[in-house]
């Protein structure tokens, strides 16, 4: 399936639609098979001990399967979480950004299902796994 949204037009959406956190991450690359989503580290992330906090890493597997929804889709602002399952596997190194890699395993009319990797840069062993399921709104 071509790409609805390339790296550029995704990082434009985001920055539009969710200007609260657009800050935060940054798309890195983007093609039929993977994308990959960055989490920029700051403070607000960390809990005690100067790990990355879970919820954190929540919220980069949950952007890089919306974002690799509209990759394909479009710009659908709608697309909304439906389930999630996350297993933290590792401490993420500390002072250093995430890198999120997410494969689409199914792109339906209605339900898309999404498979995340989160590793810390510079690090080849994943700190967590989630799948996540998205409902897609239907067309008008």
């Amino acid at each position: 399936m071509a790409l609805a949204m390339d790296r550029a037009a995704l990082q434009a959406f985001l920055t539009a639609e969710f200007p609260q956190v657009a800050d935060m991450f940054r798309v890195e690359e983007v093609d039929d098979s993977l994308l990959r989503v960055r989490l920029i580290v700051g403070e607000e992330h960390l809990r005690p001990g100067g790990t990355v906090s879970g919820p954190t890493m929540f919220s980069l597997a949950d952007v890089g399967v919306y974002l690799a929804i509209l990759a394909r889709i479009g710009p659908k602002a709608l697309a909304v979480t439906t389930n999630c399952s996350i297993d933290f596997m590792r401490k993420p190194a500390a002072g250093v950004d995430l890198l999120c890699d997410t494969v689409l395993l199914k792109l339906g009319r209605v339900l898309a299902v999404g498979d995340c990797r989160i590793y810390s840069e510079g690090d080849d062993r994943p700190v967590a796994r989630a799948s996540l399921t998205y409902s897609i709104p239907p067309e008008r």
